[in-house]
């Protein structure tokens, strides 16, 4: 029987009131309505205070290289179809220095669902700007403000018609928690980009300023329409769109290799004798 319990209760190493507790919660909470027992699901992770959510989970996890977790992730999900495989990890950790396995992860609709902490800076190494940062931000490595517009990764995921995009809050557990099953439930690449305060260096976008923008998308958005979805996608200010904002039907990358077909790698016998050729082929 899957549990909250059987996920278990860990005392974690964030600041009070940060934003990843909400998202602990609601992954939490997705897991269990989608009755997923511990040991089917794989979370991967990169670097960062987000990365840190598997650690307070019993699940399997990876921690991958800062920005790397996206191409550990779908190694694991080809080798193993059946895992069910999350990446969680920081706005700058997939947009900033995974940026392009990001782009990839789309591409290719690897069947993994993304889950990204965005607070719209780095919140791990002390502040400074991220690829969300909004322009004009001042941090201590900025300090005439941030020059560069910000990373959209919301429009960029709809414009390149990943399979399932949504964008959550963290201060709307239960909504988010839902967003979660749908995003796993999806056959292919699921992007939920979560809004979260950074209480200790992002003083600006705080609790109070997502909750009064974090609005759920008009009921009568369709997300299958992607012109509709670009529009709701650039949308961004005194409201900020939260929900599904954009799904496809694409087949996922998995479903290209006949290997596959067979079952997963790991439990197809292996031909000992053509491997020990290969090996000595080597020496």
């Amino acid at each position: 029987m899957v549990s909250f319990e059987g996920y278990g209760n860990y005392e974690t190493a964030w600041c009070p009131g940060c934003g990843n507790h909400s998202i602990l919660e609601a992954l939490k909470k997705a897991l269990v309505t989608a009755e997923l027992l511990p040991y089917r699901v794989l979370i991967v992770s990169g670097i960062g205070q987000a990365a840190k959510s598997p650690h307070y989970l019993n699940v399997n996890f990876f921690n991958g290289l800062h920005g790397r977790a996206l191409p550990a992730a779908t190694g694991a999900k080809l080798a193993n179809p059946d895992l069910n495989v999350i990446v969680e990890s920081g706005d700058g950790c997939n947009y900033g220095e995974g940026g392009n396995h990001f782009l990839a992860a789309i591409r290719r609709n690897i069947d993994v669902t993304l889950l990204v902490h965005n607070n719209q800076v780095y919140g791990l190494t002390k502040g400074q700007a991220s690829p969300t940062t909004a322009e004009g931000f001042i941090t201590k490595a900025q300090p005439a403000g941030v020059p560069s517009i910000p990373f959209n990764p919301v429009a960029v995921a709809v414009a390149m018609q990943a399979g399932f995009v949504a964008r959550g809050f963290s201060g709307k557990v239960d909504h988010l928690a839902d967003l979660i099953v749908k995003a796993m439930a999806h056959p292919g690449f699921a992007l939920v980009d979560i809004m979260q305060p950074c209480v200790s260096f992002n003083k600006v976008n705080t609790f109070a300023w997502y909750k009064q923008r974090c609005q759920p998308v008009s009921e009568d958005h369709d997300p299958t329409d992607w012109e509709q979805a670009m529009k709701v996608a650039f949308t961004w200010g005194d409201q900020i769109p939260i929900g599904v904002i954009y799904h496809n039907q694409r087949p996922a990358f998995e479903t290209h290799f006949s290997a596959l077909k067979r079952g997963p790698l790991i439990k197809q016998p292996v031909n000992t004798t053509k491997l020990a050729g290969i090996l000595e082929s080597f020496a």
